[in-house]
């Protein structure tokens, strides 16, 4: 086995190993005075300092308001103090409803107040919801509006643990009912034990307590309820700052559901930072809301970036001005190679498109292409590529702005490390490194799944570090690559591994096919395994009109132009067709146990 550690100061410059078909375009490394964040005190500090300067913008109704960071620092307190009074420190309070400064609130005042916070994804329906408030006996909960009328029968039938419901936004008055509680009420409640007694946050003993439940997206099918400590959440956010190309001045919005530990992460990353965080109210009015809000910055999954793309070429399209941006970026290119960088000039209106000021993407949630890397860095706009998973609260690897790779999640984070188990992957890939399971020690790996015995044994190694499940490798410099997953592995009649992962990023190269699912089928005419394409294809890319028999009869002859370029064991031999893409998890990663 393999193992690095990389501390931040000791990053190597971006020079060999693998996608050198590309040449980075590395930023300026800049000396960084941050604070170290020890747990959720240090944050709550942080934030009242920034005082007057705007940390939110966010819908209300259909009007803009604005919260400062003082304003924000204080309502905290007030909620920290308020589920004080309740009675509520030590115990369980779950969170639901889209992203707005009361969610984020809730999640720092209940951490602030010694509880166990559990964020809930807002896709649930309504059993799931009453299963895993039930599973972690919950004894609050925070809703949004959306939420009001599922909370009222469960608040009329009495059927649950809870002893408290706090409707962000009440649906009725709920003076007369004690179990009751609107969010406004409850930071009156904390303001007057503030104004009264005074009111100072716990200190945290014991930084290795439990802080944070929070369920698994379940791509696999089984959803398990992942326990984090406020060692495992500070030390990530910590690793963000150090790593992540945030700083001050920057503007960013947020997009992704807040539940997710990705998004949250970096959200609490950039209130480190002091940078102004403006809220997407809607995936439908994401680019207008580009628009209006003119961020430098964005956190985004791969999913968001191929929208992104594709909106660029069909915009140029519809405006007739595909030739002419095709121009601009052969001009720009010319121009790079002699040291003038006029992308910002040239692409303009393609800059204008996500409000004029678009710098810089973090993305991470699943693997990205590396040529829409190059692609977005012709335009002017760098992604920062990185990876990471739930249950180590969720970062483990980023590529630095300092020293970048395409193709790469870069390398640890300086709170953990991580080594390669070589006795679990498939030998030597082509590009000379041995591929194998991706496996994580450090400060940022979780307690353990809660009741889960069983999942906490399959989950580490006997010298207890975690097993993500990704397969991938490690350059000599120390930048992680990752393949394909351990579960998807489909073990072909000769021995082979194939990561379907690996595949599916060559299809993703087809512009005539959406989306797609690599699979392991039985060949009709024996018992041997055949790899088989199940796509989506892009029916926009065909003329209106285009027969079935035509759309499958070009995708067909673009796979088998790709089986050419891949050895025999990796090619795709079967070919299934669906009308609807996939169903997906919130976090736009498709459901793989769900393709028969």
């Amino acid at each position: 086995m393999k193992w690095m550690r990389s501390e931040s100061n000791a990053v190597p410059a971006a020079t060999g190993g693998k996608m050198e078909k590309y040449k980075p375009i590395n930023r300026r490394r800049m000396e960084r005075v941050l604070p170290h964040i020890w747990d959720v005190t240090d944050l709550c500090d942080i934030i009242e300092r920034h005082g007057n300067k705007t940390l939110f913008r966010y819908y209300e109704g259909k009007d803009i308001q604005s919260m400062t960071y003082a304003t924000f620092g204080t309502q905290v307190r007030e909620a920290a103090a308020a589920f004080t009074a309740m009675g509520l420190c030590g115990e369980k309070i779950a969170v639901i409803g889209e992203t707005s400064p009361q969610w984020v609130c809730t999640y720092l005042g209940a951490l602030a107040a010694g509880c166990v916070i559990v964020p809930m994804d807002k896709e649930l329906d309504t059993e799931e919801i009453r299963r895993f408030i039930a599973m972690v006996d919950a004894r609050a909960i925070v809703y949004s509006k959306s939420f009001n009328e599922k909370f009222i029968k469960s608040i009329s039938d009495g059927d649950t643990g809870i002893r408290y419901f706090i409707p962000i936004t009440p649906a009725y008055d709920s003076s007369f009912d004690n179990k009751v509680i609107a969010f406004d009420q409850l930071l009156t409640c904390g303001r007057e034990r503030v104004e009264r007694d005074g009111y100072h946050y716990p200190i945290v003993r014991n930084r290795e307590k439990l802080a944070e439940m929070l369920f698994t997206s379940g791509t696999t099918g089984t959803s398990k309820c992942v326990m984090l400590c406020q060692k495992n959440i500070f030390a990530a956010v910590n690793a963000a700052v150090e790593t992540v190309c945030f700083s001050a001045d920057d503007v960013v919005v947020s997009v992704l559901p807040i539940h997710h530990t990705y998004e949250l992460m970096c959200v609490l990353a950039e209130m480190v930072y002091g940078i102004e965080i403006c809220i997407n109210d809607s995936l439908r009015h994401v680019m207008k809301n580009f628009q209006l809000f003119k961020p430098t910055g964005l956190v985004l999954v791969p999913l968001f970036i191929n929208t992104m793309y594709a909106k660029i070429w069909s915009e140029a399209q519809k405006s007739k001005k595909e030739t002419i941006l095709k121009a601009g970026l052969a001009t720009s290119k010319t121009l790079m190679a002699v040291g003038i960088d006029a992308r910002r000039k040239i692409f303009k209106s393609v800059l204008d498109a996500f409000g004029g000021r678009l710098d810089h993407i973090i993305c991470g949630g699943a693997k990205l292409n590396p040529d829409l890397i190059a692609a977005f860095e012709d335009f002017g706009i760098s992604i920062f590529e990185g990876c990471g998973i739930t249950e180590c609260s969720p970062l483990t690897c980023v590529t630095p702005y300092f020293a970048r790779k395409y193709g790469s999640v870069g390398p640890a984070v300086p709170c953990c490390r991580v080594r390669i188990d070589e006795k679990t992957g498939s030998g030597e890939n082509e590009e000379g490194y041995v591929e194998g399971e991706i496996q994580i020690k450090g400060d940022n790996v979780m307690l353990g799944y809660y009741n889960n015995p069983e999942a906490n044994e399959a989950a580490f190694t006997t010298d207890g570090w975690y097993r993500t499940g990704d397969i991938g490798y490690m350059d000599g410099d120390g930048y992680v690559y990752i393949t394909g997953r351990m579960k998807s592995v489909i073990v072909l009649e000769n021995g082979k591994n194939v990561f379907p992962e690996e595949i599916e990023e060559y299809l993703g190269k087809i512009d005539t096919i959406c989306e797609s699912v690599v699979v392991g089928r039985k060949a009709p005419d024996s018992d041997a395994i055949i790899l088989t394409a199940v796509v989506f294809p892009a029916y926009d890319k065909f003329p209106t009109g285009a027969s079935e028999e035509l759309i499958r009869e070009s995708i067909r002859n673009s796979i088998n132009a790709m089986n050419r370029r891949l050895p025999g064991f990796k090619q795709v031999k079967a070919v299934e067709y669906r009308q609807t893409e996939f169903e997906k998890t919130t976090s736009k990663k498709i459901k793989r146990h769900l393709v028969k």
